[in-house]
């Protein structure tokens, strides 16, 4: 298959791979990768696969880290000298500003999702790059947070997996019993990220957002004190205190909470396979007893929205406009087609395929990649962790993976509401009932249309 796009003196990708595969060693193009995965056991796997791509085209790749920190400020510099990389990986935040500022040939990544198939891709990841037509840069993979639970004490009272408000609240009544078990752990630590990723995730399940096409806009009332209510529920079904991601994890790795949400990162660790973050639900550090006990959920929805949310998180190759861009186009759908397995190795456990398969074999890529082997002191790979069904939810999420502010293109107002922490405070004081929920949403609303 061949793009159906073509630009004045730029050949179709499919003609520019296969010069590129056939083209002699005296020919070859260099080209430069910005990555931010720069651990060194990450940053070796991708130098691994950069050395697999030279090998079968004669272009080699030199494969630069760049800390996630100093990525935009580093990207802006390098546009402004006219040095950019060929290609960058890159976290969803960049997509649409650097398409806008003219960091991104997005013509260069349309060409390259519609040569690899647009319908092996997963919606969700498409549409939050999309820009004026194109697809802003590449999605390589992605996660979508879950709602973790104790699938096992669930089957026994008889109770419907958490994926809606409702059925939350019916297992808090039917689990609820500290401190032996505690329904929830809730995320109530104001000054940490987690909190706002969890209510991000919350506000989405039940529709609500605080943007809108022409920036910010005030919050539902009904949605939102579903919204502030439901929060409460979970809140006061949590232990006392401060809490974020450590004690959540803890609590439900001691047998003693029903329902967290979490990230995928903690399924290696919930198999026992890494002993700094241990399951201690019996004496054998290495136990994979929780994780055979666990479910998990993607899409979970609130009354004011029955279809639901994933909160998800996605990578991206961007091609730059400073590109030798026929190869940088070929290292792009080799990294997500020949190389693919070598690309999601780099963290499978948190790299979740937003490709599949092809167009001849669908599942192709999903199935590999469960057999990637995970972990750190211990691996196996994932198939031999979780239920088939289980695997296909957490794959399945990013069909559907929402983020703030995507589809109104005011994700960079979204991220400057979310990072003022304004929500957390505001919804901290509910849960604390020092405040109503009408005081609560009229300062929300407040505050957020102050933030520019």
């Amino acid at each position: 298959m061949t793009s159906t796009t073509t630009r004045p003196g730029r050949l179709l990708l499919g003609t520019a791979l296969g010069l590129v595969l056939t083209a002699s060693a005296a020919m070859a193009d260099n080209i430069r990768f910005w990555t931010t995965e720069e651990q060194p056991e990450r940053l070796a796997k991708q130098q691994e696969m950069a050395a697999a791509f030279e090998k079968a085209t004669g272009n080699a790749v030199e494969v630069i880290p760049v800390s996630e920190t100093d990525l935009g400020t580093r990207a802006t510099a390098a546009f402004a000298a006219g040095d950019l990389p060929d290609v960058i990986y890159h976290s969803l935040q960049y997509a649409l500003p650097w398409a806008e500022a003219g960091i991104l040939d997005t013509e260069a990544a349309t060409e390259v999702v519609d040569n690899l198939g647009r319908d092996s891709f997963a919606a969700g990841p498409l549409s939050m790059a999309a820009y004026d037509g194109d697809i802003a840069s590449v999605p390589v993979d992605g996660w979508t947070q879950m709602v973790v639970y104790r699938a096992d004490l669930f089957e026994e009272k008889g109770l419907a997996a958490p994926n809606t408000f409702a059925n939350v609240q019916a297992a808090l009544d039917a689990l609820h019993n500290p401190p032996e078990m505690y329904g929830f752990v809730a995320a109530t630590k104001v000054d940490e990220n987690f909190m706002s990723q969890v209510l991000e995730h919350v506000f989405l399940a039940n529709g609500v957002s605080p943007v809108g096409p022409d920036g910010a806009q005030e919050l539902d009332v009904q949605a939102t004190t579903e919204v502030l209510d439901f929060y409460k529920a979970i809140a006061k079904a949590s232990p006392p205190g401060e809490l974020f991601w450590k004690q959540s994890r803890e609590l439900y790795f001691a047998g003693q909470a029903a329902m967290i949400i979490w990230s995928p990162f903690i399924l290696d660790e919930l198999a026992g396979l890494r002993d700094s973050a241990a399951p201690t639900i019996n004496d054998d550090p290495t136990t994979r007893e929780l994780a055979a006990a666990t479910g998990i959920v993607t899409n979970f929805a609130g009354p004011s929205n029955p279809d639901g949310a994933a909160w998800g998180d996605v990578r991206y190759f961007g091609i730059t406009n400073d590109a030798d861009t026929e190869t940088a186009q070929a290292f792009v759908e080799y990294s997500m087609n020949d190389g693919y397995m070598q690309t999601l190795s780099i963290a499978a456990e948190g790299k979740f395929p937003v490709r599949t398969g092809t167009a001849d074999e669908p599942g192709k890529f999903s199935a590999a990649w469960s057999e990637i082997p995970v972990g750190v002191d211990r691996k196996a790979p994932m198939k031999d962790l979780y239920s088939a069904e289980m695997l296909d939810e957490i794959v399945g999420g990013l069909k559907v993976a929402q983020r703030w502010g995507v589809e109104e293109n005011q994700l960079a107002l979204a991220s400057k509401m979310i990072n003022s922490q304004a929500i957390n405070r505001i919804v901290r004081q509910y849960i604390d009932d020092e405040i109503d929920a009408a005081a609560a949403i009229a300062a929300m609303n407040t505050e957020l249309a102050a933030i520019n």
